[in-house]
């Protein structure tokens, strides 16, 4: 999370699954769940992480998927940079999301239900598989919003 009044540059990865494989279950991609105590709502975010300095974003999202959830990405591919303001724990927050759609290297990342992983020794965060059309209908919330126009 950034301080009070910055702007943090991050680096998401948009990873879908549908017509891979013969037996898929419809359309999906891989998300990271998030819960907003203030708000009391759980939402849904793409997988990746801050960039640090003297680091470019495709790097950082490779760090990213490695550090967390040890995973390599491949068919790494520019989508786009989305400005997203927002309110986070009753907290203002403003963020440049440097956008990629990615695959996992290890097939194994496609059968999974979903999986536990930590940003740090208190923040422990989950991630898995959701149907698009979960979104798309409302029933769940992607963040943010203008993720769909890259779905």
């Amino acid at each position: 999370m950034a301080k009070a009044g910055e702007i943090r540059v991050i680096a998401l990865g948009l990873i879908r699954d549908g017509d891979r494989f013969a037996n898929a279950k419809g359309d999906r991609i891989f998300v990271s769940e998030g819960y907003d105590p203030v708000k009391q709502e759980t939402f849904y975010r793409a997988l990746g992480g801050g960039v640090e300095f003297g680091e470019t974003s495709h790097a950082a999202l490779k760090r990213e998927f490695q550090e967390e959830i040890q995973a390599e990405l491949k068919n790494i591919k520019y989508l786009g940079c989305i400005e997203s303001l927002f309110t986070f724990n009753g907290k203002q927050g403003h963020e440049i999301i440097q956008l990629y759609q990615c695959d996992f290297v290890d097939s194994k990342f496609y059968e999974l239900e979903s999986l536990i992983f930590s940003e740090s020794q208190h923040h422990k965060h989950k991630a898995l598989w959701i149907d698009i059309s979960r979104f798309e209908s409302g029933e769940l919330r992607l963040v943010p919003e203008v993720f769909f126009e890259y779905l």
